[in-house]
């Protein structure tokens, strides 16, 4: 996008176009002629580190801003859990059984994105890692709805394309965790977490712990599925040892149905005004 205050300067795009027609050389051949800003191998070295960080976090943060989203519905939840279609080949029983958080996830980001629908689209956007099983649903129930969705994908040694319901220009691509992790709270009006691995408990800690602290605003902490979360984890312990204070048990609650999730959702900020 032009920025007409400096419009009396020649732009980047020009002069990047200006070198790539120069003499063929010894000089123009050499790493050091390139642009600083048109040399991969340059932005790549260790020391630019900081400029790559700046740049994962101002990339996506401009479009969605281009794009006038103002709020986002976060879903995490499991790459592996099938669509109930194809349950029947999940790699274990309870994979199978989780299956309905599929549909689950799918109906809730339809819904929501209704509600997201209402504000032209900038409020209440479903947000995933765009990838496969929970996030292809909210993707995917977004898809239903007619409305637009977000993906933040993160390149991992067996990674696999984003999912066909990601928004294409809403597609984003990650290579530290770190930043992708403030682009899933920045904006979120919601959290909902669905049964998931390692990566849905990281991500679902971490936004616990900033919570917790008082350095994220409280927001509707959804954990669909009580069965699997008291299950694999004991919350009363952790508040039972003096870990966590009692208290902390109330940022969050269970529940098993979108329609429950989002009834939730729009009593939270009805209260709020």
């Amino acid at each position: 996008m032009t920025d007409d205050r400096h419009s009396q300067f020649r732009d980047a795009h020009t002069d990047r176009s200006s070198a790539e027609q120069v003499p063929d050389t010894p000089q123009t051949r050499a790493p050091a002629y390139r642009l600083a800003f048109a040399d991969p191998d340059f932005m790549l070295r260790d020391e630019l580190r900081p400029v790559r960080l700046q740049l994962e976090l101002l990339k996506p943060e401009l479009i969605l801003n281009e794009r006038g989203i103002e709020s986002t519905v976060v879903l995490f939840g499991g790459a592996r859990i099938p669509e109930p279609t194809q349950r029947d080949s999940a790699r274990t029983e309870t994979l199978a059984d989780l299956a309905r958080f599929y549909d689950e996830a799918r109906e809730f980001a339809r819904l929501i994105t209704m509600k997201s629908m209402a504000s032209y689209g900038r409020e209440f956007v479903v947000a995933t890692g765009g990838g496969p099983g929970v996030m292809e649903a909210g993707n995917r129930g977004a898809a239903d709805a007619g409305g637009a969705s977000i993906g933040l994908n993160i390149v991992l040694p067996h990674e696999q394309a984003p999912n066909e319901y990601v928004t294409p220009g809403l597609c984003f691509n990650f290579h530290y965790f770190g930043i992708r992790k403030m682009h899933f709270l920045m904006r979120a009006k919601a959290i909902c977490v669905f049964p998931g691995g390692f990566g849905t408990l990281d991500e679902m800690f971490e936004a616990l712990t900033l919570i917790q602290t008082d350095r994220m605003t409280k927001v509707p902490f959804l954990l669909f599925g009580e069965e699997f979360w008291r299950r694999i984890i004991n919350w009363e312990a952790l508040a039972d040892a003096g870990t966590i204070s009692p208290e902390d048990l109330d940022l969050f609650r269970f529940v098993e149905t979108a329609q429950d999730a989002v009834e939730i959702i729009d009593a939270w900020y009805a209260d709020k005004g």
